[in-house]
């Protein structure tokens, strides 16, 4: 992985053999980012996406490995108790063009992946809601 940042936003190529999710930790705790909105395109051979299933709380996933083209990649960088947070979403399309997505666990990059972040000033945490099962934006508390 390689990076630069110019003014606010920060450009990122992933390369082959990486994986996404290490990659983006990785930077934002060297740069110490707070909050960002993160948006790629690339390709990957393997993948771990995932569906939340807001009636049981429990997510189901869906392993994939072969040629996929990242057709779409969008989240966002928070922080929860004081580490880095992501929430990333990726759709994916395979060899005859069928599209999968969810929420990304994991992505192992075939070529490249390139990733721009805007970096937005400020802080913004997380925390866990019972009510719905997942790890909410938390504007309270710092």
């Amino acid at each position: 992985m390689d990076y630069r940042k110019y003014g606010n936003i920060m450009l990122l190529r992933i390369d082959r053999g990486e994986e996404v999710i290490q990659c983006l930790t990785d930077a934002g705790n060297k740069e110490n980012i707070r909050l960002a909105q993160v948006s790629a395109v690339g390709a990957a051979d393997s993948l771990t996406i995932g569906l939340f299933d807001t009636r049981t709380k429990k997510y189901t996933t869906l392993d994939l490995n072969g040629e996929y083209e990242i057709t779409a990649m969008e989240g966002t960088i928070t922080r929860m108790d004081g580490k880095i947070y992501l929430h990333l979403h990726i759709t994916v399309s395979d060899e005859e063009f069928h599209a999968f997505g969810g929420h990304l666990n994991r992505a192992v990059i075939s070529g490249t992946c390139e990733v721009v972040m805007h970096l937005i000033d400020g802080e913004v945490n997380r925390k866990f809601d019972n009510g719905v099962g997942l790890n909410l934006i938390d504007f309270t508390g710092k």
